[in-house]
């Protein structure tokens, strides 16, 4: 259940995006992990858009994790739900993805195993940058293109989420351009016996947006945990 997307790739499907053929509608639903029956929903304002069938749709989604892991819900915003329906290009500037190992579909995850899964996962990781450190100052330090850990925004037994963040490569041109940034949460929980990595991305243009993804990351969250306590 690796944490590090596969960021060059998906950076080169953002600008290939095909039309969406049909809508999708944001609402609950099950999917069968193995013996257990789990409930998922997307956040407020994003529709998941697997059941349209579109391979452009289904590359990005692939695009965002390892090929070990089964996606079991990816959406965009409503608002570029809409603007494939119309033949426009999407944004892209939010997006969310949730996923499974494949090979611990069929087993039951228990506290220990899990633990250790997410303790491997964020040692990839590394540290967090100092407390007094700003995010952007950080990530122009760091390698164009890499996610790095920003903060961890949540630790219990079976729950661990994590804020990273990362500035993209510079574009190949001879005028230069503003640098441009994307923050993103990863949270590894332990629903029913099983391990879920759920995922927010977001651009990075101001305050506004790390804010934007910390809250929307713990109501998430806790919308997923409270579905499947039902």
């Amino acid at each position: 259940m690796r944490i590090a997307p596969f960021i060059g790739r998906f950076i080169g499907l953002l600008l290939a995006a095909a039309v969406l053929a049909t809508s999708a509608v944001a609402t609950p639903f099950a999917v069968q992990v193995g013996e257990s029956r789990l409930a998922l929903d997307a956040p407020p304002g994003f529709s998941d858009v697997q059941m349209t069938g579109s391979p452009r749709l289904l590359e990005l989604a692939e695009a965002l994790t390892s090929a070990s892991n089964r996606i079991l819900l990816f959406a965009l915003e409503d608002a570029d739900v809409r603007r494939f329906n119309v033949g426009d290009t999407p944004v892209l500037r939010r997006y969310v993805i949730a996923v499974t190992p494949k090979g611990l579909e069929s087993a039951r995850v228990n506290l220990t195993t899990f633990q250790r899964m997410a303790a491997d996962s964020l040692r990839e990781l590394g540290s967090a940058p100092p407390a007094d450190s700003t995010y952007r100052s950080y990530l122009d330090g760091q390698p164009r293109g890499r996610p790095s850990l920003l903060a961890e925004l949540r630790r219990d037994q079976d729950t661990i989420s994590v804020l990273q963040g990362m500035r993209l490569p510079d574009p190949q041109q001879q005028r230069p351009r503003e640098p441009q940034y994307m923050v993103s949460t990863t949270t590894l929980m332990l629903i029913r016996g099983k391990a879920l990595n759920v995922a927010l991305y977001s651009t990075y243009g101001s305050d506004a947006d790390v804010d934007w993804i910390r809250a929307t990351t713990e109501r998430w969250v806790q919308e997923i945990q409270q579905l499947n306590l039902r």
